[in-house]
């Protein structure tokens, strides 16, 4: 049973990251190349702005907007289970090559595959889901051993020669390709987000509605194989079974964020870490928490990352490793 002292201080959290989220929301919508005087910002919210204000508010940044804060949330929750799976605090969906798979998978469809512009948000998330499903499962199998199972430290190491294998691979890819589209593949390498369109916003967001509700279902399951594996044994979970399930699950949310924002790295470190420090490592608690953590992490790397430097800005991928690589080693060296 959880305390009510914890529930209290979980409500608490939320409602205290939704405000905080919110008064990011407020500030990026008034603020960046084409600025809008926030006493507008409501009135052109309920129809009665000019045509500039509309046209900035309503295509330019409030979809972008929407999309790193949804991108961050699934990074988080991947980062979460990635987490939980492994036993491993340094687990990441960028750093154990998930986010490198579903980069090579999109540079192969982007570069050879024709489509037409219609369809290409939508398919793009499914691209990227299994180009990091193939990598997952390669990682999988060098990190199982027959008598043993998986053995999670050897999975962080597989990942991590992966993901170099796979930067590899992208370099060789767009070595020869047209100059327009590397440069898109470039941006995505950089974490720079990109799809800021509506539609980017429907093609993510089934994907967050039918995987967090899941994930919650087996909060439980993922509390006891974070624990042990003996006691996972033990009390009957079918661990092999119930780690593919979480580990698509976490392939999943990682592929449908970085297919729209690129790829970016750290959110999923950082923001179940964060999460934990405030409120324990139950997941039923500290999960809603790292969500919303790792949404306003990305929120505000982009936001800042964009009003830094005009008018491109810094990619919100390199504002997230500017604050994600310190913590990484710190991390790190915390754990030798």
């Amino acid at each position: 049973m959880i305390p009510q002292h914890t529930i209290y201080k979980q409500v608490t959290l939320v409602i205290g990251l939704l405000a905080a989220i919110l008064l990011t929301f407020i500030v990026g919508l008034g603020i960046g190349y084409s600025s809008i005087p926030y006493h507008r910002i409501l009135p052109t919210m309920l129809g009665n702005g000019e045509f500039r204000e509309s046209f900035v508010l309503f295509e330019v940044r409030l979809p972008r907007m929407l999309i790193t804060l949804l991108a961050g949330m699934a990074l988080a929750l991947s980062g979460a289970i990635l987490q939980s799976l492994t036993r491993n605090d340094l687990a990441d969906p960028g750093i154990i090559g998930i986010n490198s798979g579903a980069g090579v998978a999109i540079a192969i469809f982007f570069l050879f595959i024709p489509i037409s512009p219609g369809n290409f948000t939508f398919v793009l998330p499914l691209v990227a889901f299994w180009g990091a499903v193939l990598t997952a499962a390669m990682i999988y199998l060098f990190s199982y051993k027959r008598g043993v199972g998986l053995q999670p430290i050897r999975l962080i190491l597989t990942g991590v020669g992966f993901s170099m294998a796979l930067s590899g691979a992208m370099v060789i890819l767009i070595s020869s390709a047209e100059r327009q589209k590397v440069d898109f593949i470039a941006k995505w390498l950089a974490g720079n987000v990109w799809g800021t369109d509506w539609p980017f916003i429907i093609a993510i967001l089934p994907w967050l509605l039918i995987l967090i509700p899941l994930t919650f279902y087996l909060a439980n399951r993922l509390n006891i194989i974070a624990f042990s594996e003996q006691v996972a044994t033990g009390v009957g979970i079918r661990i092999e079974r119930d780690r593919v399930i979480l580990l698509l699950i976490a392939v999943g949310l990682a592929a449908s964020a970085v297919s729209v924002t690129g790829g970016i790295g750290f959110v999923g470190l950082m923001a179940p870490h964060i999460a934990k420090a405030l409120i324990g490592k139950r997941h039923q608690i500290f999960l809603p928490i790292a969500i919303l953590i790792g949404g306003w992490l990305l929120l505000i790397a982009d936001l800042v990352g964009r009003n830094l430097v005009e008018p491109d800005g810094i990619p919100a991928g390199v504002m997230v490793a500017l604050i994600g690589a310190p913590y990484f080693l710190y991390l790190l060296f915390k754990k030798i």
